[in-house]
């Protein structure tokens, strides 16, 4: 019994129609709109819900302003289902409605679970040539004009206590250690074997409570690159990147999202399983970025911004 991965995720925010735009050029599908909520997928059938903040139904917010208001995760079948039910059900915020099972978390986050709607999909991506291994013969690396995320990779949040959170999460849904900043972040997959983690878990010194930012996968390197300087034709801020986490490997862009905190296209993540030991880091700027481009990357320049744009003679032609 385990967790497959995020289903679906909704914001609360107040400018719907920025959000449209925003989302749209992000690379998601639009599949559903109404007066005050949007429904996006990604490429596998994970969905992106942006809903006016007051829209009836929607849970409470864990801070003000834009944020997200609910996680939901999916899971292989009804049993799975069943058995977290029974583990959640004497919860105070135990809910079981319309397929799904769920609670508050210590943080004050909704979370949700049902049975997966995600569907497989099938994506070329990138060979990569080193010393050792040719994968790529005779052929050329992709190039992308923008992206199209395939799915909702991971959620990261600020939390008021750490340790509690992690303990709800491992305890009541088989969430794995993959590594510490102790007493202040955890790194959290759903599974003993996945990606490097689905769910980080960070502590601010003021115990805030609130969104860090959303993560979401694309096939590759070339692919996060392509979509980020397409993300800065259309006019949106970098918050950092593109660049490289030393912890998990990937390969990021951040940009500011309007409909709360940041997002996040990566790519390239370690993958682990039931043999990875957990490791302890001190968090600070190297551990965070191996590199990273402050201000991001010009669309159209493809140089940083801020800087002097490529003349279009070529080097031999230069003085």
């Amino acid at each position: 019994m385990s967790v497959l991965g995020i289903d679906e995720i909704t914001y609360g925010a107040d400018d719907l129609a920025t959000c449209k735009r925003f989302f749209a050029d992000w690379g998601l599908q639009l599949v559903q709109e109404e007066g005050d909520r949007l429904v996006f997928e990604t490429l596998n059938g994970c969905r992106v819900i942006v809903a006016a903040p007051d829209r009836a139904g929607l849970p409470a917010s864990m801070e003000s302003g834009n944020t997200l208001r609910e996680v939901v995760w999916g899971v292989e079948s009804e049993l799975d289902l069943a058995r977290f039910a029974e583990r959640i059900r004497k919860l105070p915020s135990f809910v079981q409605q319309d397929g799904r099972i769920g609670c508050t978390d210590p943080n004050g986050l909704a979370v949700r679970f049902q049975v997966t709607k995600k569907r497989a999909v099938e994506v070329q991506s990138a060979d990569y040539n080193t010393w050792n291994r040719k994968g790529r013969i005779n052929a050329a690396a992709p190039a992308y004009e923008r992206a199209t995320p395939i799915e909702v990779g991971h959620v990261v949040f600020f939390v008021k206590d750490v340790g509690a959170c992690e303990q709800f999460y491992v305890d009541n849904f088989g969430f794995v250690a993959s590594d510490h900043y102790p007493g202040r972040g955890a790194f959290l997959r759903c599974a003993a074997e996945g990606g490097h983690h689905d769910l980080f878990l960070l502590q601010r010194p003021d115990q805030h409570a609130g969104l860090n930012h959303v993560a979401f996968t694309v096939r590759d390197i070339h692919e996060v690159f392509g979509g980020g300087m397409h993300i800065s034709r259309c006019g949106w801020d970098t918050e950092l990147g593109p660049g490289r986490h030393p912890i998990s490997s990937a390969y990021f862009w951040y940009f500011r999202n309007p409909a709360g905190a940041l997002v996040e296209y990566y790519a390239d993540e370690d993958q682990l399983t039931a043999d990875w030991q957990p490791r302890d880091f001190e968090p600070g700027p190297t551990v965070f970025a191996e590199w990273a481009i402050a201000g991001g990357i010009d669309g159209n320049t493809r140089r940083q911004k801020s800087v002097e744009a490529p003349t279009k003679q070529f080097i031999t032609d230069r003085k």
